[in-house]
C-alpha cells in the first residue's frame, strides 16, 4: 500500500518537474532563473520545514523515535562509507563518484514525500537523517571534493538548515509553541517545499544534454550501485534494527530513513564539484540519471522494505 502511495506521489512530483522542464524548453523562462528558486528553497522554505517539523506535542514516543532516526542515520552512513571504500579499491572511484554514492538528495525529495504519503507529523523523523547528513557533507564531503583533510566548522555552524534544526529541537524539548501568526506563516511556507523543489529540478533538467548523460558506460554502474546495490545493503541493516528497536512505530520511522537513502544523488555534490573543479558535468550527469530512474527504483525498494 505504501509503495503504491509512494509511486503515485512520485508521479505527482514528476509532473511538477515536467512543468519546470516545459517552461525552459518553450523559452518562457531561462534555466539560470532556477537559481532563484534554489536560493528560495534553501534559505527560506527548508528552514521553515525543519522548524515546522518540530512543532508537535512533546512526548517520550516522539523523542525516542527521533533518537532512533539519528541512530539509523549514523549506521546508514557508516555502511555507505564502508561500501564506497570497498568498491573504490577495485573501481578506482573518483571523488565525485564517492560523494554521489554516499550523499542523497534527501532535502528536496524526502520531506515532500513524507508529508504527502505519511502526513506532516512524521517530518520530524526525516529531519533526524538530514541533520546527520548535513554535518557529514560539510566535513567529509567537502574534504573529499577539496582533495585534502580538514573540517570547515564555519560552514557547519552557520548552515541555515542545521541552525533551523537546532531551533526546532530547542522548541520541541522546551515544549515551546510558535505564536499562531508566526506558526501559520512557517507552516504555509513549509507546505510549498514539494512544488518549488520539483519545478526547480525540472528547470535544471531542461538544459541537460541527454546524449552526454546516457553515453558513458561507467555512469550505469554508478546508478546501479547508488539506486540498487547500496540501498539493498542498508535495507538489511534497517530490517535488523526494526526487529530489535524498542520504539513504537519503529518500522515507519526507519522506512523514512530508508526513503532518504533511496533518493537520487545529492545536488550539493554537483555544487561542490563546480566549486573545486572536480568534474562537475559528470557529477551533474549522475544526479540527473538517478533522478530519472528513481521513479521506478524508489517504489520497488519500498515494496521490498514492507515485505
Amino acid at each position: 500500500m505504501i509503495a503504491w502511495l509512494l509511486a503515485k506521489q512520485i508521479g505527482v512530483l514528476f509532473l511538477m518537474m515536467a512543468g519546470g522542464f516545459t517552461l525552459v524548453k518553450l523559452g518562457i523562462v531561462r534555466v539560470e532563473e532556477s537559481r532563484t528558486l534554489s536560493l528560495l528553497s534553501i534559505y527560506l522554505i527548508l528552514p521553515c520545514v525543519m522548524i515546522h517539523a518540530f512543532q508537535v506535542e512533546y512526548s517520550d514516543e516522539i523523542r525516542n523515535g527521533f533518537l532512533l532516526g539519528i541512530l539509523a542515520a549514523v549506521g546508514i552512513h557508516l555502511i555507505l562509507f564502508v561500501l564506497t571504500g570497498v568498491f573504490g579499491k577495485f573501481l578506482h572511484l573518483e571523488p565525485v563518484e564517492k560523494g554521489s554514492l554516499i550523499y542523497s538528495n534527501a532535502g528536496n525529495l524526502i520531506l515532500p514525500l513524507v508529508t504527502s504519503v505519511l502526513g506532516s507529523g512524521w517530518e520530524i523523523y526525516a529531519s533526524s537523517f538530514m541533520c546527520v547528513q548535513q554535518i557529514l557533507i560539510w566535513t567529509h564531503g567537502q574534504s573529499l571534493m577539496q582533495g585534502r583533510a580538514g573540517i570547515n566548522w564555519r560552514k557547519i555552524l552557520t548552515n541555515l538548515n542545521l541552525l533551523s534544526i537546532m531551533v526546532g529541537l530547542i522548541l520541541f524539548f522546551g515544549r515551546i509553541k510558535l505564536p499562531q501568526l508566526l506558526g501559520d506563516a512557517v507552516s504555509s511556507l513549509a507546505s510549498t517545499i514539494g512544488p518549488v523543489s520539483m519545478v526547480m529540478i525540472g528547470m535544471l533538467l531542461g538544459s541537460v544534454k541527454w546524449k552526454s548523460v546516457f553515453s558513458g558506460r561507467r555512469i550505469y554502474g554508478m546508478v546501479l550501485l547508488k539506486m540498487i546495490v547500496f540501498p539493498l545493503a542498508v535495507l538489511v541493516f534497517l530490517k535488523i534494527l526494526v526487529s530489535v528497536a524498542p520504539v513504537e512505530n519503529a518500522e515507519t520511522i526507519l522506512l523514512i530513513s530508508f526513503l532518504a537513502v533511496i533518493t537520487p544523488s545529492a545536488t550539493t555534490v554537483t555544487q561542490m564539484a563546480q566549486l573545486y573543479n572536480r568534474n562537475a558535468p559528470y557529477a551533474s550527469a549522475i544526479n540527473v540519471f538517478t533522478t530519472v530512474v528513481c521513479i521506478v527504483t524508489m517504489p520497488f525498494m519500498v515494496l521490498l522494505f514492507t515485505l
